[in-house]
């Protein structure tokens, strides 16, 4: 294992110090209550907020959660907590984290706690691919909130890190456990439409908003830390939380928040990647607001022929398009004339060809909370056996790829040609020079 013990930046807005240190911001937990999991791999929490909740009460079927660590020092005393998962999860805060002995507002003492052998990582988009290397090299097993990468460059050094390490990563791209989605992709894969031509998805529309004011930073959040690698700026509330995906800064809006999930569907279904993109987007004026697009439409060519279009416009989902007939999905239905035909034509999950380490123990499930059950399982299987999980980092990563190359396009307001071997643009300096972006010094993104 590689140990790492980080001091870092400016921690004046908290107000715990541990072993004289005023910068680590570390609280010690409560004495942990009796858990209900008292066997199993220790368990590491990053960003306990709404999805990071919610994949950490479901984890607990596998392990103890044991530390924990946020930069909201309100969600790391879990009054942030119940609210957000209880009605989702029929759990609260004190079921969920029964039996975590330590908190941490900077993640980096978590990763030197050697109780623990697998990272949740649930924060803001900005964030994840910092957090999974520093974990991955730190000896941990991670599974990491989707989208992958706040950057395609990003994935390319999560994809090293990985490769050099051997850890296990589940991305939270949970669409691929949900029976549903698989269902689809499988019928689609096995020419149950004809030769599949084109494929449409409707993710819905960005938040507007704004303009927003600028406040004093609350004395619960340690704002230099929850920015990261991302600009320094004045704090504005509607930045965090579950508005940071509106900002461009943080995020790819809904082309990366919904487009992690139905675009890596439509692509696990195509089986090709992209080489030719056009995008075309109206933005906001810069008046201290959202800067996420107002409207947008993306149009890809596979380099085996298929079209994807993506839009914000129309019925959330996929309509799969072939030769012979089309198929739909999305979070509530599966619907087309070859469902219909499963009643003649069953496709048994034995049948099923896109993963081959399928734990058939597990029923099928469909539906977010149940879906990420089947997820979640299918991660700590494959840390007990060392196999890949459903929603490898390649997969996390070629996914949230097509879904930048969108936004690329949208930006440049031009047609861009994409080498997907390479993983450049062909003869186009200036859409390379969005593969990156300008980090902070001391939070850069490097394996």
């Amino acid at each position: 294992m590689i140990r790492r013990h980080f001091l870092l930046g400016s921690a004046a807005t908290t107000a715990v110090a541990v072993m004289g240190n005023p910068r680590e911001a570390v609280a010690a937990a409560p004495a942990a209550a009796s858990s209900s999991v008292s066997a199993g791999p220790g368990i590491g929490v990053i960003g306990l907020r709404y999805q990071g909740s919610v994949i950490a009460a479901l984890a607990r079927a596998h392990g103890r959660i044991i530390a924990v660590a946020d930069v909201d020092r309100d969600v790391l005393e879990l009054r942030e907590v119940d609210k957000n998962v209880a009605g989702q999860t029929g759990l609260t805060a004190a079921d969920i984290y029964a039996d975590v002995t330590s908190r941490h507002v900077d993640y980096r003492r978590l990763l030197d706690d050697d109780r623990i052998s697998v990272v949740l990582i649930g924060t803001p988009d900005h964030w994840h691919s910092r957090m999974l290397i520093d974990a991955v090299e730190a000896g941990k097993d991670v599974y990491c909130e989707k989208p992958l990468t706040l950057t395609i460059d990003e994935g390319k050094q999560i994809r090293r890190a990985v490769q050099a390490t051997g850890r296990i990563v589940q991305v939270g791209s949970w669409h691929r456990s949900d029976h549903r989605f698989r269902l689809a992709v499988e019928m689609v894969r096995q020419g149950r439409i004809g030769r599949l031509e084109r494929v449409d998805v409707v993710l819905g529309k960005n938040k507007t908003g704004g303009p927003f004011a600028a406040r004093p930073v609350p004395a619960n959040l340690d704002w230099n830390l929850w920015q990261g690698q991302t600009l320094d700026t004045p704090y504005v509330p509607e930045r965090t939380h579950y508005t940071f995906r509106w900002w461009l800064d943080y995020s790819g809006g809904q082309l990366t928040d919904w487009g992690a999930h139905h675009v890596d569907i439509a692509q696990w279904a195509i089986d090709s990647l992209p080489v030719a993109i056009e995008g075309s987007a109206k933005y906001p004026a810069g008046n201290g607001g959202y800067t996420v697009p107002v409207d947008f439409t993306v149009r890809y060519r596979y380099a085996n022929g298929v079209e994807m279009t993506v839009a914000d416009t129309g019925r959330n989902g996929i309509l799969f398009t072939g030769s012979d007939r089309r198929l739909f999905v999305n979070r509530e239905n599966l619907s087309g004339k070859p469902v219909e035909e499963l009643a003649d034509r069953p496709l048994a999950r034995e049948a099923f060809t896109l993963y081959d380490f399928d734990n058939r123990s597990r029923p099928e499930r469909s539906g977010k909370i149940d879906a990420i059950v089947n997820h979640m399982g299918n991660f700590f299987d494959c840390v007990a056996t060392r196999r890949q999980p459903i929603a490898d980092v390649e997969a996390g990563h070629r996914s949230v790829s097509t879904c930048h190359l969108g936004n690329i396009a949208c930006r440049l307001g031009r047609p861009v040609a994409w080498d997907p071997v390479a993983e450049r643009f062909v003869s186009d300096a200036e859409a390379d020079a969005m593969l990156s972006r300008p980090q902070r010094p001391g939070f850069e993104v490097k394996a």
